[in-house]
């Protein structure tokens, strides 16, 4: 299979199913922010600790982001119910298990927090700002088409684990949270 197919060169694209869209259809700005969410998950992984359990986390995370990214790319009118994939409520405890996990290690939060500390803290805040952003496209893309609730709850709660994981990231490497004091 090639990489180029030259079907998208006059800026369009097929979803799944087989509807041709602008490469600038609210789907694609929706699918294509999960890819660039995807992507910063990826540098992630590479500042966790090797066979952990953030890094197993983390490689299911980018699993179930392919998974949403195909959800968001299909014409379901167009798929059968059987055959369409879906983002279940156990995706979701996975993340809400994982973030009481991490947080039982570190102290309370009293203040808002600086983005940054060191480099994996970091790509974790830029993850969450991006995971917010694709938040706010798919809720605005499920004004338009059905979106499955769980997307967005997943979304949700995936910024709070990226937020979370930063301050654990940081507090494994003794990296002092800077407050923001207005």
């Amino acid at each position: 299979m090639k990489v180029y197919t030259k079907t998208g060169d006059k800026g369009k694209t097929s979803l799944f199913g087989g509807t041709r869209v602008d490469k600038f259809d609210p789907r694609l700005e929706a699918y294509g922010t999960i890819d660039e969410l995807n992507s910063y998950v990826g540098m992630v992984r590479s500042f966790v600790e090797k066979s952990s359990m953030e890094e197993e986390t983390l490689i299911e995370i980018q699993k179930k982001l392919f998974v949403i990214g195909g959800v968001l790319a299909t014409d379901e009118e167009k798929i059968e119910p059987s055959k369409r994939l879906i983002c279940e409520d156990d995706d979701i405890k996975l993340l809400e298990n994982e973030i009481d996990r991490m947080d039982e290690s570190l102290i309370p939060l009293e203040f808002f927090i600086l983005p940054g500390g060191e480099q994996g803290s970091s790509f974790c805040h830029l993850a969450r700002t991006v995971c917010r952003r694709s938040e706010r496209l798919v809720l605005k893309l499920s004004k338009e088409i059905d979106v499955q609730e769980n997307v967005l709850k997943y979304l949700n709660r995936l910024s709070d684990y990226m937020f979370v994981l930063s301050r654990y990231i940081a507090h494994q490497k003794n990296v002092k949270e800077t407050p923001w004091i207005p």
